[in-house]
């Protein structure tokens, strides 16, 4: 397994971006999808996942202003960030795991190199 997570960049407060993140497996569409996120100074933190069959998980933070959606024919998940805010400035992070969507970051065995999205206020 190999996470290549892109789309990261400098954008302005209300601004829209969207993160994707490609797996090298064969076996996308069975596997659990995660976003998280880890700010300087800060813990790394969940921010959306999506099982093989489920519709999205988020934090409390980014409901109602992020999607996570996936493409298992191209073996990709995207998270589209709408109306960001400076409180959203992070290194995001795609992970994988089997089973179940977890909130917990130790429950991810497989990482991707993290994207840098900066939000200007």
């Amino acid at each position: 397994v190999q996470l290549q997570a892109s789309g990261g960049g400098l954008v302005q407060a209300g601004d829209s971006l969207t993160l994707s993140c490609t797996n090298s497996g064969r076996t996308f569409s069975v596997y659990v999808m995660g976003w998280f996120r880890q700010a300087p100074g800060k813990e790394r933190e969940f921010v959306a996942g999506i099982g093989s069959i489920d519709s999205g998980y988020y934090s409390d933070s980014v409901k109602g202003r992020f999607t996570i959606l996936r493409d298992n024919a191209k073996n990709t998940v995207y998270l589209q960030m709408n109306n960001l805010k400076s409180e959203d400035t992070a290194v995001y992070y795609c992970a994988l795991r089997t089973g179940s969507v977890s909130h917990s970051k130790y429950e991810y065995r497989y990482w991707g190199q993290g994207t840098q999205v900066t939000v200007s206020s």
